[in-house]
């Protein structure tokens, strides 16, 4: 059994995703962002930074993981799938897992930042990491033109990249053109264990449904960045 301490962010879905893709049995805790639970001892003990995801493998001695790459790479070696056991396969995985913890999560991240959390709006801000996604989102496109996934099979890091390009209208960014991560984006949305793991803890596109609920999240989320 695996703990699964996190909340309904992209970087949490990154790990539920893949632990309802490999069919792991799991038991979902909430963290609680807003009200400072990843604070709490007990969740720094699992991860010291403070952030979430983290797990705990009871099956494994009670191995304690954070990083949410570090956990989708821990349990796709731990079941030996989505990822190759190859050591190419594998440096492709691992290269398009980095290219989302370096580049898509942080810019988007700070995307969300200066376009939907913060109260100030500054446009130089804003503009830097709107085109800066944009740019990555293109090579993505590229990528994907010659590829059905974005190392061969599918695998982690697809799931990490999605559960992040997902939420681009989120982040003030538009996929107008980019008619290959549509296409690839569409795809994993046809597949019912990243369609499940997308609602874990919560299913947040019943918080978002209207412009109210998208409003008293970005201004609950606004405590988290201005602390």
């Amino acid at each position: 059994m695996i703990e699964l301490y996190t909340a309904p962010t992209p970087n949490g879905w990154k790990a539920s995703v893949t632990l309802e893709e490999l069919g792991l049995p799991y038991k979902a805790i909430a963290i609680n962002l807003m009200e400072g639970d990843q604070k709490n001892p007990e969740f720094l003990r699992l991860n010291p930074n403070g952030r979430i995801p983290a797990i705990v493998d009871k099956s494994a001695d009670n191995l304690a993981i954070f990083e949410s790459g570090a956990i989708m790479v821990y349990l796709a070696e731990k079941t030996g799938k989505l990822m190759p056991s190859d050591a190419a396969g594998r440096s492709q995985v691992m290269q398009w897992l980095m290219f989302q913890m370096g580049g898509i999560g942080p810019m988007m991240g700070q995307a969300n930042v200066f376009f939907r959390y913060m109260e100030e709006k500054i446009p130089t801000a804003i503009s830097r990491y709107h085109n800066e996604v944009r740019r990555l989102f293109s090579v993505l496109d590229g990528h994907l033109a010659d590829n059905e996934y974005l190392a061969g099979d599918y695998s982690i890091a697809d799931i990490a990249n999605w559960c992040w390009v997902r939420t681009h209208n989120w982040s003030g960014v538009d996929t107008e053109g980019l008619e290959h991560l549509q296409r690839w984006v569409n795809a994993i949305y046809e597949r019912p264990a990243a369609l499940q793991g997308i609602k874990v803890p919560v299913d947040m596109s019943e918080v978002l449904k209207d412009e109210k609920g998208a409003g008293n999240f970005a201004k609950n989320a606004r405590k988290m960045v201005t602390k």
